[in-house]
């Protein structure tokens, strides 16, 4: 990874709860969206608390999340990065994001949209 600084993750709430605590003890700064009580928002809602919040979105939701990045860019918006996944296995999942977090920089990942399937090796 460059010298920049570390991505900041922000884990919608599809995703395994305990992933953000796991990722937390390896020493990421992760949230969990049910951990700040964000249940049931819009996925607009969760990307613009995250990119206030200079996090990076880990989601599931892959097909909502592309038109929102889609949109972001179109509009100017900016976001410090959307993370999409299929439902994999927790193991699986938290390798891949370990991979991408120690891969690619906040910088690299600012108003960018990754895909964890790349970081499968």
């Amino acid at each position: 990874m460059t010298d920049s600084v570390s991505i900041r993750l922000y884990l919608d709430e599809h995703i395994w709860r305990g992933l953000s605590e796991a990722l937390v003890q390896r020493g990421y700064d992760a949230v969990h969206a049910c951990a700040l009580g964000h249940i049931a928002w819009d996925d607009d809602d969760h990307l613009a608390y995250a990119a206030d919040q200079g996090r990076a979105v880990l989601t599931f939701n892959v097909a909502d999340f592309e038109l929102l990045a889609a949109d972001w860019f179109f509009t100017g918006k900016e976001h410090a990065g959307i993370i999409l996944s299929d439902q994999i296995p927790i193991g699986e999942l938290l390798r891949r994001i370990e991979r991408l977090l120690q891969r690619v920089s906040a910088d690299e990942m600012r108003n960018s949209l990754r895909y964890l399937q790349a970081f499968k090796d």
